[in-house]
């Protein structure tokens, strides 16, 4: 068996664990909620921009009782209007990255889930929630606007009407409320979000990197096409996916009743 490599690096913002093929990335700013500063915005940019050598899945959490409470709006009192496009454009770059960066990405969550908390997780393949969580856009009611991609991505989620009655409202789904929405994809017993995104981690990991990378690349743009499009580019993926020995692999431990080992 090859050995697995096992360590730990820290940024001011962030705790990244390695362990084998999957990647732990916490939040860690608990005394703020996880709150999102532009500092760790640029710490979870680079990571996925440039994401350890080895590492097939990653895992994103927050640190103590909190995914992530939105933005650290102590940074933002004096912003004008032309830097907060600027500062919106650079969040969608950061969930393109997190998004369409090529590795599986799942959430695990608790507590609060909000703002561009819940921008954040909507980028993520695989969201779990424990019951505490607290998913909401509460923008609406500071007098502003949604930023880091929920009109597209919550809004694909839940629909337009569903998120437009949400923002008006400030209204809070909780995890059980979320779950049922599309907001998570599990629910996970209280406190048991990390275990349950460890487990799918190492599942996705095992899967045929190409296979990974295109269910990551082309699901979510065959959803922007017409019928003909998408289709069309189901094919090319599938064709495409054909050409690897993973293919190959995969078919012939089917056949032969065992677990298939991908590159």
């Amino acid at each position: 068996m090859a050995h697995r490599k096992e360590y730990v690096l820290t940024t001011p913002s962030l705790l990244i664990q390695v362990n084998g093929t999957v990647a732990t990335l916490t939040m860690d700013r608990p005394e703020k909620r996880n709150a999102m500063s532009d500092a760790m915005l640029a710490e979870i940019a680079a990571f996925f921009t440039a994401p350890p050598e080895g590492v097939r899945a990653v895992i994103l959490a927050g640190n103590g009782d909190h995914f992530c409470a939105g933005l650290d709006l102590s940074e933002h009192t004096a912003r004008s209007g032309e830097d907060v496009l600027y500062h919106s454009r650079g969040w969608h770059r950061v969930m393109e990255a997190v998004e369409f960066g090529g590795l599986p990405v799942i959430s695990a969550m608790q507590g609060a889930v909000m703002g561009g908390g819940l921008e954040l997780a909507a980028a993520t393949h695989v969201r779990i929630a424990e019951p505490s969580v607290m998913f909401q856009l509460p923008e609406g009611q500071r007098g502003i606007f949604v930023g880091g991609g929920a009109s597209v991505r919550i809004g694909r989620i839940l629909g337009p009407d569903r998120l437009t009655e949400m923002m008006l409202t400030g209204r809070i789904y909780s995890g059980k409320e979320g779950a049922a929405l599309g907001l998570a994809h599990y629910l996970a017993p209280e406190g048991g979000a990390l275990k349950m995104a460890q487990d799918l981690a190492e599942k996705i990991a095992g899967n045929a990197p190409l296979s990974n990378y295109l269910m990551i690349q082309a699901v979510a743009r065959i959803g922007d096409m017409s019928r003909a499009d998408g289709l069309f580019t189901e094919s090319l993926s599938a064709a495409l996916s054909k050409t690897t020995p993973d293919a190959a692999e995969g078919l012939q431990s089917f056949l032969e009743k065992r677990t298939p080992k991908f590159r």
